[in-house]
């Protein structure tokens, strides 16, 4: 089976964070054809309708699994026809991977999904602020990371807490 890369990593949590709140307004970046085929060509990936298509469905399954909307069996279409066939070399086993008739981009998202399910079991989880729905990689020592960014979201619920204390005028929450 192929390695999966740091970069199919990295391009899963881009294609999470694809469907941003901007000034308290969900977007998406792959619903318009313009902005998805930008999208998808800066990844250097097809700029066609059918792969923005895959995008958001393969978007879609695996932010719900990573929500605990759904369970992982949801993502088994993405692995339909898909095997692992060991071969024996000099160096020993090597397992090759065949695609048969999946979406070769939706199958890379779920081996990248489930790479880091493997190496950073949890790590993969959505942002701990509510009004925000993008996803972060927990790769902090103490696995205590809960904001997409502190800057932003991390920093504003703080905020919030600490203006609830002070106006409560008891000090708690």
């Amino acid at each position: 089976m192929p390695k999966v890369v740091i970069g199919d990593i990295d391009l899963l949590l881009d294609l999470l964070n694809t469907t941003p709140v901007v000034d308290g307004v969900p977007t998406d970046a792959l619903d318009d054809p313009r902005d998805a085929a930008r999208w998808l060509g800066e990844r250097d990936l097809p700029r066609s309708p059918a792969a923005a298509a895959s995008a958001r469905r393969a978007r879609d399954a695996i932010a719900r699994v990573v929500r605990g909307e759904e369970p992982a069996r949801t993502l088994e279409p993405f692995l339909e026809g898909v095997s692992r066939t060991p071969s024996i070399g000099d160096d020993g086993v090597r397992w090759e991977l065949s695609t048969g008739s999946a979406d070769p981009f939706g199958l890379r998202c779920v081996l990248a999904w489930a790479h880091l399910q493997e190496t950073l079991p949890g790590r993969l989880r959505p942002c701990a602020n509510d009004d925000c729905r993008l996803f972060l990689v927990d790769h902090s020592r103490a696995d205590t990371r809960r904001w997409c960014s502190m800057a932003a979201c991390g920093n504003r619920l703080k905020a919030r807490r600490h203006h609830r204390r002070a106006t409560s005028g008891n000090g708690g929450d």
